[in-house]
C-alpha cells in the first residue's frame, strides 16, 4: 500500500485483528471490524474471510488469500465473483501433487508422509488432494489436526509415535512453532510457505511467491478505495511459483538434497 502512496495516519486509516491460530475468536473479531464502517476489509485465509463474510454483506471484502474461493461460497466465478467479496487464490490445491513430487525427489525411500491440518475447513479437503497424489507416486499419508497452536506439541508426538518419514505442513496463518518442532523431532518436512524455510529454518517449501499475492491484493484494495465496486473485481490466481530449500537445515538432518532438486530452486538458504 506504501507503494501505491497510502501512509498509515495520513490517508490510510488500519484497524487490525488476529486470531493467532485461535479460529474461534474470529466471529467476534469480524463484528468488531464491520461495525467500524470501514471502506473495504482485508481478511487473510479462509476462516477470516467467512468470518467477514457473515460479518457484512455490503462492505467490500478482499481475499488475501483464499484457497477455495467459489468452493467455500465466497464468490460466483473467477471472472465475476458477484458479490461484496474479490480478492486472490493461492491455488493450494492444484499444487499440492507437485509439492509431493519434490518431497519424494528428496527423500525417495519414505513411505509415510504426516499431513498437519488445523481447523481450517479447506484442509479436509486439502487432504484429499495429498492422499491421492501420495499414492499415485508409492507413499502414504496419515491426517494430524493440530486445531489451534496450543496443539502443536500433542500432534507432533502423535506424528512421531506413528514413525513417519517426513510431514507436509498445509498452509495457515503463519505458526513458526511448527518448524521449531519439526527440528526438535528430526522431521523432514515441506510447507506452502516460504516464510517457514527462510525466517524459521524449515526445510523446503513449494507455493505462490507470496508477496506477489499480496501486491495483487493491494491492487485490488486501491481500485475500492477509488470507486470499484468489488463485484466486478475479478478474483486474481498467482503466476509465481517457487521452490525455497534450506541447505543449512538439510544437514541439520543429515540430509543431502540431490543437485537436480537444488537446480531446480528459486533460492537457497545456505
Amino acid at each position: 500500500m506504501t507503494e501505491l502512496g497510502y501512509v498509515e495516519g495520513k490517508n490510510l486509516i488500519v484497524e487490525a485483528r488476529a486470531a493467532a491460530g485461535h479460529y474461534d475468536r474470529l466471529p467476534g473479531f469480524a463484528k468488531e471490524i464491520a461495525d467500524l464502517h470501514p471502506d473495504a476489509i482485508v481478511a487473510e485465509a479462509t476462516p477470516a474471510i467467512a468470518a467477514a463474510q457473515r460479518a457484512t454483506g455490503t462492505i467490500p471484502i478482499v481475499m488475501a488469500p483464499a484457497t477455495d474461493p467459489i468452493g467455500s461460497g465466497f464468490i460466483e466465478s473467477f471472472a465475476r465473483p458477484g458479490g461484496n467479496i474479490t480478492g486472490v487464490a493461492n491455488m493450494f490445491g492444484d499444487l499440492t501433487a507437485k509439492s509431493l513430487e519434490i518431497l519424494h525427489r528428496v527423500l525417495p525411500d519414505a513411505k509415510m508422509i504426516a499431513v498437519l491440518m488445523s481447523a481450517n475447513p479447506t484442509h479436509a479437503q486439502l487432504y484429499e488432494v495429498a492422499r491421492n497424489g501420495a499414492q499415485t507416486i508409492g507413499m502414504h499419508t496419515a491426517p494430524f489436526v493440530a486445531a489451534t497452536p496450543g496443539d502443536l506439541d500433542r500432534a507432533f508426538l502423535e506424528i512421531k509415535q506413528a514413525k513417519c518419514d517426513a510431514l507436509y505442513v498445509l498452509a495457515d496463518p503463519y505458526r513458526p512453532k511448527i518448524s521449531e518442532l519439526a527440528a526438535v523431532n528430526q522431521i523432514p518436512a515441506i510447507y506452502q510457505y516460504s516464510v517457514f524455510v527462510e525466517t524459521a529454518g524449515g526445510l523446503m517449501s513449494y507455493g505462490p511467491n507470496i508477496q506477489a499475492v499480496i501486491a495483487h491484493a493491494a491492487d485490488l484494495l486501491d481500485k475500492i478505495f477509488k470507486g470499484a465496486v468489488a463485484a466486478a473485481l475479478p478474483v486474481e490466481q498467482p503466476t509465481e511459483f517457487e521452490l525455497v530449500l534450506n541447505l543449512k537445515t538439510a544437514k541439520a538432518l543429515g540430509l543431502t538434497i540431490p543437485e537436480s532438486v537444488v537446480l531446480l530452486a528459486d533460492r537457497v538458504v545456505e
